[in-house]
């Protein structure tokens, strides 16, 4: 039964991984999922004040993922047509087989978004960058959270491997 666990635990560690870079799926929580599948091996033992821990950070990071690309945009001057533009052009870009277009797809996204909404060329300029900038801090955040919960669970795994296998 642990060794299914486990690998549960990596399932979900990779798929917050994944979902740390798209914005479809939630990568901090879904790489917590993955740490409390590797608790509840008989083998690890338990540790509650880590898994709610991890968890609260989970759930803030996000949260907060909601909130950076908007303030961003707002700092900006954007608005809501530059932040919809954002997540089009992220999907635009996931797909594009253009190099790079990961990174340029929400920055188009975000400036086509402002063209919209009637904004000046250099308003929608400014108000993309926002957006965009928005959008790589909350895509970094959730990347390092994914990236330090797979490092726990890689640590905790060869600290009880032992047990399991």
């Amino acid at each position: 039964m642990d060794i299914i666990l486990t690998l549960f635990g990596l399932l979900f560690i990779s798929l917050g991984l994944v979902g740390s870079l798209l914005p479809v799926l939630p990568g901090p929580p879904l790489s917590w999922v993955g740490l409390l599948f590797l608790y509840m091996t008989d083998a690890v033992p338990n540790n509650h004040s880590f898994l709610i821990i991890t968890l609260l950070i989970a759930l803030l990071i996000f949260i907060l993922d909601y909130f950076i690309p908007a303030m961003g945009t707002k700092r900006y001057g954007g608005t809501k047509a530059g932040i919809i533009g954002t997540t089009i052009g992220l999907f635009v870009g996931l797909l594009s087989p253009i190099p790079g277009g990961i990174i340029i797809g929400p920055f188009v996204g975000a400036f086509i978004g402002e063209k919209t909404n009637n904004a000046d060329t250099n308003k929608a300029l400014k108000a993309a960058f926002g957006s965009f900038l928005g959008f790589v801090t909350g895509t970094l955040l959730k990347f390092i959270v994914a990236i330090i919960y797979l490092g726990f669970f890689i640590a905790t795994f060869w600290k009880y491997k032992h047990l399991m296998l």
